[in-house]
């Protein structure tokens, strides 16, 4: 259930920078959310509604883009695509690998008023 905090702290953000960038409403927030991030898009668009209820995001839509994992092998040097932690590599079969993309959760664009 941490996608409740996520939320609270995504609408924390909100505020902040309405503070900083003088606008008074959210209508859309695109997030950036990575495979590995081990967020629930489903739960995440559950508790965003009601967190954002009585706010200045509230009713607005909330988009979630999932980037794709991607982690450097160590041995063979390539870039390769993983779906999980401790994948191997599908080049070499090397379990040396540095992920490189797919742990992100962070606010990509914002439409605001």
């Amino acid at each position: 259930m941490h996608e409740l905090s996520l939320c609270e702290g995504i609408l924390q953000i909100l505020e902040e920078q309405s503070r900083t960038q003088c606008f008074i409403r959210v209508h859309r927030v695109c997030l950036e959310i990575g495979a590995l991030a081990s967020v629930e898009p489903e739960a995440l668009r559950f508790n965003f509604d009601v967190v954002t209820h009585g706010t200045l995001a509230e009713g607005s839509r909330l988009e979630i883009v999932t980037v794709p994992a991607q982690a450097w092998c160590l041995p063979c040097g390539g870039k390769v695509s993983i779906r999980q932690y401790f994948d191997a590599c599908p080049q070499c079969g090397s379990h040396q690998l540095q992920v490189i993309e797919g742990e992100e959760l962070r606010i990509q664009q914002l439409e605001v008023e």
